[in-house]
């Protein structure tokens, strides 16, 4: 069950539509958005590529391309099995396999932009196999709502020039698509995710959670498709 914090969110966002910018370049009057199945249900996506990343990149841009989408989109709250590839994400008691954002796939390279003013809160390389690498986070208030943004899987030429604090204006390029050797070894693609709360961290908060964690990050992370509107 969401909480109020979740419904004054989705109202907020939904009675000002027009003024939200943007988050990548897409059109959705001229361009389709290839959504991606990372759950055991996707019998077309083998363990063996999926643990070799150039293999899985290559397996990423050909569905795109076979099905003439510029990005693909997918992943809140989605069991993903995929994340088996990664010591990061299985801890011992129990493994971390359900993601907390949505990932926009697509070429490295792609422009990232802001979708609302507001200012730097942290940034971090966060360069270990399966994280996010090069990631920043945004703070913003609109309309007297105050959350989080994380961006995730950027090249590391995003984090030059930054300082926390720093303003940020919409629709502003902040970042880039990062490669594999930047973006914590993973297809090229965006992470972007919504937090009402950091818990204190700076530079990096949990994108995947066990999945006897769903309620409580529920509570704190709302849809950003609310944001993105595809």
């Amino acid at each position: 069950m969401l909480n109020e914090k979740h419904r004054h969110f989705a109202n907020i966002l939904q009675n000002h539509a027009q003024e939200i910018g943007k988050v990548v370049d897409f059109d959705p009057q001229e361009e389709q958005l290839f959504p991606f199945d990372f759950t055991a249900a996707n019998k077309n996506l083998a363990v063996k590529t999926v643990a070799d990343t150039a293999a899985f990149s290559a397996w990423v841009e050909t569905v795109l391309r076979q099905n003439h989408c510029k990005f693909g989109i997918g992943g809140y709250f989605e069991n993903r099995t995929l994340y088996a590839r990664s010591p990061h994400f299985n801890t011992s008691d129990e493994p971390r396999r359900l993601h907390l954002g949505v990932d926009i796939w697509g070429e490295a390279g792609t422009p990232v932009y802001a979708p609302f003013s507001g200012k730097i809160h942290s940034f971090q390389d966060n360069d270990h196999f399966g994280d996010y690498g090069a990631t920043i986070i945004l703070e913003h208030c609109f309309y007297g709502l105050n959350f989080f943004a994380l961006y995730g899987h950027l090249n590391r030429k995003s984090l030059e020039n930054l300082f926390p604090g720093k303003t940020i204006q919409q629709n502003e390029k902040i970042a880039e698509f990062g490669i594999p050797d930047e973006n914590g070894s993973w297809p090229p693609h965006l992470h972007y995710q919504l937090m009402f709360d950091l818990e204190g961290k700076t530079g990096d908060y949990p994108g995947v959670c066990k999945l006897s964690e769903e309620e409580k990050y529920r509570q704190n992370i709302p849809d950003p498709n609310l944001i993105l509107r595809f």
